[in-house]
């Protein structure tokens, strides 16, 4: 008999729920964008800051760039720990991809509630 010990271990269920709820996200947003784009007799500057300048596409502009970066996050960590053995260099590119998402993160919103 298998005794498995529990300790505080998710054996991954979170982080695969999480993976699909930011894809439906970025699904949504990006066949909503695809079809607001589409039903533009042109496209360009005016078109875009139109778009752009209210507050609720920046929110959920916002909400589509924290789901990239999420799902990124998820996805970089388990390849890295999947096929990167020695601790150090996994520790490595963990802290690099981390401080990249971090810096990213902000400069999304600089650019979305910038001056």
């Amino acid at each position: 008999m298998v005794n498995r010990v529990v300790v505080g271990a998710h054996y991954g269920l979170r982080d695969w729920l999480i993976q699909r709820v930011t894809a439906v996200v970025m699904a949504f947003y990006s066949v909503a964008l695809m079809g607001y784009l589409l039903l533009q007799p042109s496209l360009n500057y005016d078109v875009w800051t139109a778009l752009f300048s209210g507050l609720l596409v920046r929110t959920f502009t916002l909400l589509f760039l924290l789901s990239v970066f999420y799902h990124a996050w998820i996805g970089v960590r388990d390849i890295v720990m999947d096929y990167v053995k020695p601790p150090g260099v996994r520790l490595v590119i963990h802290v690099l991809v981390i401080l990249a998402l971090v810096l990213y993160t902000i400069w999304s919103v600089q650019i979305l509630w910038g001056m």
